[in-house]
C-alpha cells in the first residue's frame, strides 16, 4: 500500500509523482524571482507557527528510533528541536535572500559571422532527493531546488516520515501563498522501499538523482539509477596535525572538528600527527577529548595509555560517533599518501604555521575541500554562504563540494542571428 493506504504500486506510485512534478518544473522555470521568494518566506513563517506539531511528530519518530536500538548518534541525527527548527526557518530566509541563479548569463560569444551565443543558466528540472535521518534536509533541499527552479521529490528515511510530512507541509503553504503549484516540492509518503528502486528507474520525468547518506545508500543508487547521479559519499575526513602546528590551536581545532557534532559528514574520523609531536600532542589531545574514544597505532598507544588499538578498518571508517582513529606518520610526504590512500575525497585538513607545508598540502590533497587551521565541520553550504547545501558532491562531474543554488542549475545557449546561413 503506498502513500496512506492508496491502492498502487510502487512504480505506478512514483510515475504519478514525476508526471505531476514534471508539470510543476514548468511552471516553476517561469516564476519571477518575487514568487520564489515569497514561498520560502511563507515556508519559514509556517515551520515557525506549526512548531509545536512538528515537534511532537518528530518526537514520534525518535521514539520509534530508539526503540528500533537505532545507536545515539543516528538518534541525533533524527532529533529536532526548537534551535534546529529555528535554523531551517533561517535557511530557508537567507536563501531567499540570495540572488536567483536562473537566467544568469555565464558567458557570451560574439561570432565573425555577426551570431551573438549567450550561455545562459536554467533549471536542471525534476530533481529526487534521496536521504536518510535527518529531517532538515528535506526543508534545505526543498528550499534550494524550489528557489532554483526545480521541482522536486524528497525521499526521507523511513525513521523521519513523520517529520517530514509536516515539513514539506509547510512548504507546501509558501508554494500555495506564492500561486505556485504544491507539487514542486514532494514526498515520497511510504515507507516502501520498492519505492526508492522506481525512483531511480524513473528516467521518463526525473532529471537528476541526489543521495545524501551513507556508503549503503550511496551504492545502492550507483548500482539503480538509470537516471543521472549527482553522488554525496561519506564523509572519512582527515586532519593532519604537522610538525610546525600551533598545538594550542591544534587541540581546539580537533576537538571541534570531532566533538562539535559527531553524526555530520564533516566530523573529523581519522587524525594523522607527525610522530615528532606525537609524544606531546596527543596526551593534550586525549585529555581534551574526554569521552571520545581513541584508536591508534602502536606509537600513538605508546604516547598515552587512553588510546586503544586501532585495526586496518578504522582508517577507513565514517564513525559518526565519538570515535577517532590516530594514525602517526614520519613526515608531510608521509602524511599526503595516507590520506589519499584513506580519505572519501569530503573534507582534509591540513594544521600548521608552516606555510610551505600547507600550499603543498592544499594542492596535493585531491578532496572537494581543503582546509589549513580550520575546523572540518566548516564543510556545510551554510557556513560557505550557500544559505544551506543539498549535500557535498565527492565527484567531479558537474558540482563538487557543498551544492547550493548554482550547482543546482544546467544551463542552454542563446543564439541570436540577423539571417546567417551556413555555408
Amino acid at each position: 500500500m503506498i502513500a496512506n493506504d492508496t491502492p498502487l504500486q510502487a512504480g505506478d506510485y512514483i510515475d504519478d509523482l514525476g508526471r505531476r512534478a514534471r508539470l510543476a518544473a514548468k511552471a516553476l522555470a517561469k516564476a519571477t524571482s518575487a514568487k520564489k521568494n515569497q514561498a520560502l518566506l511563507t515556508a519559514a513563517l509556517a515551520l515557525r507557527a506549526e512548531k509545536n506539531l512538528l515537534l511532537a511528530e518528530n518526537a514520534e519518530d525518535v521514539l520509534g528510533a530508539k526503540t528500533a536500538g537505532k545507536p545515539a548518534a543516528f538518534v541525533d541525527r533524527l532529533l529536532l528541536t526548537d534551535d534546529r527548527v529555528e535554523a531551517m526557518a533561517t535557511a530557508l530566509e537567507t536563501i531567499a535572500a540570495l540572488p536567483d541563479p536562473v537566467g544568469r548569463q555565464l558567458a557570451q560569444f560574439d561570432r565573425p559571422n555577426g551570431l551573438v551565443i549567450q550561455r545562459i543558466a536554467c533549471p536542471i528540472g525534476v530533481i529526487a532527493m534521496i536521504y536518510e535521518s535527518r529531517p532538515n534536509v528535506g526543508a534545505d533541499a526543498g528550499a534550494l531546488c524550489l528557489k532554483s527552479g526545480n521541482a522536486v521529490i524528497l525521499r526521507g528515511g523511513s525513521e523521519s516520515l513523520r517529520s517530514s510530512r509536516q515539513i514539506v507541509a509547510c512548504l507546501a503553504k509558501g508554494l500555495q501563498a506564492a500561486g505556485l503549484p504544491a507539487d514542486c516540492v514532494q514526498l515520497v509518503d511510504t515507507t516502501d522501499r520498492d519505492a526508492v528502486t522506481a525512483l531511480l528507474h524513473c528516467d521518463t520525468y526525473v532529471d537528476l538523482a541526489i543521495p545524501r547518506g551513507g556508503r549503503s545508500l550511496v551504492e545502492l543508487v550507483k548500482n539503480e539509477a538509470r537516471v543521472p547521479t549527482l553522488l554525496h559519499l561519506d564523509g572519512n575526513c582527515h586532519t593532519y596535525i604537522h610538525c610546525d602546528a600551533d598545538l594550542d590551536k591544534a587541540v581546539t581545532i580537533v576537538k571541534n572538528a570531532k566533538m562539535r557534532r559527531t553524526g555530520v559528514c564533516g566530523a573529523t574520523e581519522s587524525l594523522v600527527v607527525d610522530a615528532a609531536i606525537a609524544a606531546q600532542f596527543l596526551p593534550q589531545l586525549a585529555t581534551a577529548l574526554a569521552g571520545c574514544e581513541l584508536r591508534g597505532d602502536e606509537l600513538a598507544q605508546r604516547c598515552d595509555a587512553r588510546i586503544k588499538p586501532a585495526t586496518e578498518l578504522d582508517w577507513d571508517t565514517e564513525y559518526l560517533d565519538a570515535i577517532l582513529s590516530i594514525k602517526t606518520v614520519e613526515n608531510l610526504a608521509e602524511a599526503l599518501l595516507f590520506v589519499e590512500r584513506h580519505s572519501s575525497k569530503h573534507t582534509d585538513a591540513i594544521i600548521t604555521e608552516n606555510p610551505t607545508a600547507a600550499a603543498m598540502f592544499l594542492q596535493e590533497i585531491d578532496s572537494a575541500v581543503v582546509m589549513h587551521n580550520a575546523s572540518t565541520q566548516f564543510s556545510d553550504g551554510g557556513e560557505f554562504g550557500m544559505g544551506a547545501e543539498i549535500g557535498i558532491a565527492t565527484g567531479k562531474m558537474h558540482a563538487r563540494g557543498p551544492v547550493g543554488l548554482e550547482q543546482l542549475t544546467s544551463f542552454k545557449y542563446l543564439v541570436s542571428g540577423t539571417g546567417q546561413v551556413r555555408s
